[in-house]
């Protein structure tokens, strides 16, 4: 059973739930005195009962572990929207109202509607913020679920975080550029660790990517396929690693193996991101943590893909084992306990990162507590202050007319300073000007490239290309004759130097009514699309025909998420009233020929991809 100068740490993943309490030795080192876990099958079909299923698996650990008392619990990086933001070299006194207003421009969400939290990083330099955010209502339902078990909420921690901090802990002299992989069961997240530098991503593949896999390849239900993964499955290797296997075992181990390839697909193209967009190192060395990584040959199969050294990730240095704990058994979970022992290094003060995701109920606890020694001060007060009310009755009169004289003087004294603060109130306005337009033009400046990285990653057949990436503004595509311009002239290419390649499309606004007023400017129209034009070849090996467009576009919607360059949905409605409209494949890809022309050996084919929010050009 935890006590008061115990840390409960409560990791809730999508298919795994576990449980440690610590406690701090004399040196103030962090002692596991107690571990346990429990699975929930991540199965898709049952995605509305997983806060059910989370609230049941919590309650059993309570209930065998014996615990009681705050929990300092961490939820999985998908569940959360992160983002990395270069700052502009501003004084740390602006710091807080910069940070807020990244937030704003970054988070998908109104901050109202969400709860977030930031930690400022080392960037080589320059400084960067990480930006957590969640939902506010998701987070309520994971706190309320959590509650709902006995225990009170200490701090939330995302996963990512919390396995920073443990990796740090556990390996204080690695200094060269690491990548810590964390093969969960929806996503997994790619950690990005150049000594105290961060970065973090998350995958859309993990175990149950895998699961699915076997289950349409082999034509059974979710949880048999899983059975068969834990059980019997394994990751092929290349070089006829299946041919000692009998049919069975390797027919399971390839369907792992290409599952599995989308995985270590994903890592080039997030290193390549992190390099280019945050001046990063390319890792030297790789670690493999959490459940999805427990397939036998995983190891060797990231060496293979990768081609760096791979090895298991190990928190446990970081940490003293107590009596009474299966050794045996953390010795083979080891590298799924990160995040618990990063949660147990935030309760005693020895993590690096704190990020903490503060739910509603606990905001209020918090603010109660911190109030409690005034109100009973106030109350004091209030009892003495009414007892000698009639003593000091006759003397306040006096006093007040010596205060009101005191109070005249300072404010005379003080009226020049007022001024000088003023004036300072006036720069600091102006300097928030200066840096919002910086951070605009920073943020236009790496737009089209995050869109074309985005575009490119969704690529992965040699049967389709691209010719034209032509930018569109005024792009209605829910009107009977969808318009749009171009803003990149026609000959473009031939244009004189010095001379704009750009069309001026714009809107003209009326004049107001009843005013002589002259007509205002033209305002250009921002572009809201792309239209994409390309190929498609059509060979014996191209079985999908002009069908692997529609399969490019299926690519980009499945890749797309918080953050995303494209949307598939046009909102609309006047302003109280709206609806999100899923855009249909024939308003996305108006032209795609069913077969190439007579003659040739390709079709073309046009895309049309609104973007997720306007971008101006002029």
């Amino acid at each position: 059973m935890a006590d008061n100068q115990s840390t409960i740490a409560l990791n809730i993943g999508t298919q795994r739930v576990s449980m440690a309490v610590f406690d701090t030795s004399k040196s103030g080192g962090l002692v596991l005195k107690q571990y346990d876990d429990t699975a929930i099958l991540a199965d898709p079909a049952t995605d509305t009962i997983r806060a059910s299923q989370i609230r049941q698996a919590v309650t059993e650990l309570v209930a065998g572990m014996g615990v009681k008392g705050k929990v300092r619990y961490s939820i999985s990086g998908q569940s959360v929207f992160i983002r990395f933001v270069k700052l502009p070299p501003l004084d740390d006194d602006n710091i807080e109202q910069l940070v807020t207003f990244e937030a704003q421009q970054h988070v998908p969400f109104p901050l109202e509607e969400v709860v977030w939290d930031y930690e400022i990083l080392e960037a080589g330099g320059e400084k960067e913020v990480v930006i957590v955010a969640i939902k506010a209502d998701a987070l309520e339902e994971t706190n309320e679920g959590v509650n709902a078990t006995g225990l009170g909420t200490a701090e939330v921690d995302v996963a990512p975080m919390a396995l920073y901090n443990a990796f740090r802990a556990a390996y204080p002299d690695v200094t060269d550029p690491v990548l810590l992989i964390d093969v969960g069961a929806k996503t997994s997240d790619l950690l990005y660790i150049e000594g105290n530098r961060f970065f973090t991503r998350s995958a859309n593949v993990g175990g149950a990517a895998v699961t699915t896999a076997i289950a349409k390849e082999f034509n059974v239900p979710f949880a048999e396929a899983e059975a068969h993964k834990t059980q019997g499955g394994l990751v092929a290797l290349g070089g006829g690693h299946t041919e000692q296997l009998d049919e069975a075992t390797a027919a399971l181990a390839m369907c792992i193996r290409n599952a599995m390839t989308r995985l270590a697909t994903e890592i080039p193209r997030t290193t390549n991101y992190y390099r280019s967009q945050h001046n990063g190192n390319a890792p030297k060395h790789v670690y493999l943590a959490g459940g999805g990584a427990n397939l036998p040959y995983a190891k060797e199969f990231f060496e293979e893909k990768l081609r760096l050294p791979v090895d298991y990730f190990n928190p446990l240095p970081a940490i003293s084992i107590g009596k009474g704990v299966d050794t045996d058994r953390l010795s083979k979970e080891a590298h799924t306990m990160g995040e618990l022992v990063g949660l147990g290094l935030r309760g005693i003060g020895k993590s690096q990162l704190n990020i903490d995701l503060v739910p509603a109920a606990v905001g209020e606890a918090r603010a109660a507590e911190k109030r409690k020694p005034f109100l009973i001060a106030a109350a004091a007060i209030a009892i003495v202050g009414a007892a000698l009310f009639g003593v000091f009755q006759m003397q306040a009169a006096g006093k007040a007319i010596e205060a009101k004289d005191d109070a005249e003087a300072q404010a005379k004294t003080l009226s020049g300073p007022a001024n000088a603060i003023q004036k300072q109130v006036k720069k600091e306005e102006r300097l928030k000007a200066i840096a919002s337009t910086y951070i605009e033009a920073d943020k236009a400046r790496v737009f089209w490239l995050e869109a074309y990285q985005e575009l490119a990653a969704a690529f992965a057949s040699e049967f389709v290309w691209i010719t034209d990436f032509d930018p569109i503004a005024g792009y209605n595509p829910l009107a009977e004759k969808p318009e749009g311009k171009s803003v990149v002239k026609l000959d473009f290419g031939t244009i004189a130097y010095g001379l704009g390649a750009l069309e001026n499309v714009s809107t003209q606004a009326p004049p107001p009514k009843n005013s002589k007023a002259e007509r205002p400017d033209p305002v250009a129209t921002p572009v809201n699309a792309v239209r994409l034009k390309g190929y498609w070849l059509q060979s014996k090996e191209n079985t999908r025909s002009q069908n692997i467009v529609f399969d490019l576009l299926d690519k980009l919607k499945e890749n797309a998420a918080d953050g995303s360059h494209f949307k598939f949905s046009i909102t609309q409605g006047d302003g109280k009233n709206t609806k999100e409209v899923e855009l249909e494949k024939s308003q996305l890809v108006p032209t795609n020929e069913a077969a190439p022309a007579e003659g040739e050996y390709a079709a073309p084919f046009e895309i049309i991809l609104p973007l997720s929010e306007p971008v101006p050009y002029r």
